[in-house]
């Protein structure tokens, strides 16, 4: 059973015994109200026909009485009954004649007072009628003076029906009945939406803590109440943004750990092949060069002589790149201005800048702080991304270089962006351009950008692709300050 069930059946439960003692109540207490609104005026009507009868009373005019017994009977008041002072029947209505239990005697004798009366609520059978009749029986004393003391002269005894009197119970009874049915039924629409408030929220928490178990740690529950489980779901975002942060740092460890073994490996193995391959390269590098230098070489032979020499600087300065990304040096820090860096790096690409008459467009903020880091490292990092939008843009392109300071001073970063107006990064490697060996040109090595992050990291800083408007790319550098 769900906890939505047994919410529901518990609150219905307890709606039921809190409606029905409530009108059990009210109902006890209205028939109590009516019945006594019947009593008094009961009573009343009979103060009211003795009144009427005191003087033929007094005078013992039983015809009269009885005249006046016949113009008072209606439905609703069954019999009069008048005693004198003996306690004896003295006159009344020819219907209570045949009820000896009633008309025989008085219920009022021996010492009472001019305040006295009695009441008694009875059942008789109509025998014209076959039928029962419920009646209430009051009777009250008659006082009149002599000598100016008060003296009971007699009494009178009525009967008065009580169906209108029931009809009135039964009516304020389907009142409170409507009343409660009424309110079962609202409060168990109130419990049934305060157990959807109650119990949606929790089965988004079961949902999420599935999605989590099944690793979506972005997995985000919205729920903006107040309460205890709003509380307990902004605990739950929480705890699913930090599972995400340290599933992220593991997933960052891990391929950091990865590349740091392809790295060892590959610079066991770089040592050997770098030492195998220079040595005899060296040989053939320097006959080369005394080749160049006999004056019986003719133009053709010249010029494929100075290509074989040129293929050699590539091969060397790839063996010196290859060299430098797998070994593991210490950083040279010192304080630098990071523009000065920058500035350093324009200038050495200035010629080749020149001839592809690229426009250099600079945004440096003022007053930036100086910065710890290993110059001659960062300026390898500025340059080679420099040589990247260098080679993507064509003849008459735009390069763009902004420098800022984010965050703040002691603990914030140097952000450096270089943006080109280029031919772009495909969208599918993006994730690939910093890994080594990995190029889109037929002529890279593809480890600028893999020695860039390196140096990068090495500062515990990021380098990262950021999307563009327009053609071209964008590379981010964020640097943080050192102490």
């Amino acid at each position: 059973m769900s906890l939505q069930t047994r919410f529901m059946i518990s609150v219905t439960f307890l709606l039921i015994i809190l409606v029905g003692s409530i009108l059990f109540v009210i109902e006890k207490r209205e028939v109590k109200a009516i019945f006594e609104e019947s009593k008094d005026r009961g009573i009343l009507i009979a103060k009211y026909i003795a009144y009427l009868n005191l003087d033929p009373l007094v005078w013992w005019d039983v015809g009269a009485i009885e005249k006046n017994i016949e113009e008072q009977i209606d439905q609703k008041l069954i019999f009069i009954i008048f005693y004198d002072r003996y306690n004896s029947p003295l006159a009344a209505n020819d219907f209570i004649k045949d009820y000896e239990d009633i008309y025989c005697c008085s219920s009022l004798s021996g010492e009472i007072s001019e305040d006295s009366y009695f009441f008694e609520s009875k059942d008789i059978v109509n025998k014209n009628k076959n039928q029962i009749m419920r009646i209430l029986e009051i009777e009250v004393p008659i006082f009149t003076g002599t000598r100016g003391l008060p003296q009971k002269w007699g009494s009178l005894k009525i009967g008065l029906s009580l169906d209108d009197m029931h009809k009135e119970i039964q009516k304020t009874r389907f009142v409170l009945i409507l009343i409660g049915c009424g309110g079962l039924l609202l409060g168990i629409v109130g419990a049934a939406l305060l157990a959807r408030r109650i119990t949606g929220p929790l089965k988004k928490l079961v949902d999420g803590t599935v999605k989590i178990s099944k690793g979506d740690f972005a997995h985000k529950i919205s729920i903006s109440s107040q309460d205890e489980i709003g509380n307990l779901a902004r605990s739950f975002n929480r705890m699913s943004s930090e599972l995400l942060q340290i599933r992220e740092r593991i997933e960052e460890a891990n391929k950091r750990l990865i590349q740091a073994e392809k790295l060892a490996s590959i610079g066991r193995i770089s040592a050997t092949i770098a030492h195998e391959i220079r040595n005899p390269l060296t040989s053939v590098k320097l006959n080369i060069q005394k080749v160049l230098q006999s004056v019986k070489l003719d133009d053709i032979e010249e010029e494929h002589l100075k290509i074989s020499q040129e293929g050699i600087g590539e091969i060397e300065r790839f063996i010196t790149e290859f060299l430098g990304f797998t070994r593991v040096s210490d950083l040279n820090l010192d304080k630098f201005y990071v523009e000065q860096i920058l500035e350093e790096s324009i200038k050495m690409m200035s010629d080749a800048l020149s001839q592809k008459k690229i426009h250099i467009e600079k945004k440096f903020q003022k007053n930036l702080p100086l910065v710890i880091v290993d110059g001659d490292k960062l300026r390898q990092v500025f340059l080679n991304i420099l040589r990247n939008s260098f080679e993507a843009v064509n003849e008459e392109g735009k390069i763009s270089i902004s420098l800022s300071h984010v965050g703040k001073e002691e603990e914030g970063k140097m952000r450096a962006v270089i943006s080109d107006n280029g031919s772009g990064i495909p969208d599918k490697d993006w994730e690939n351009i910093f890994e080594p060996f990995y190029t889109t040109k037929s002529s890279g090595t593809g480890l600028g950008l893999a020695i860039a992050r390196k140096i990068v990291e090495q500062h515990e800083g990021s380098i990262r692709v950021i999307k563009k408007e327009g053609k071209g790319a964008s590379f981010e550098i964020l640097i943080p300050f050192r102490r």
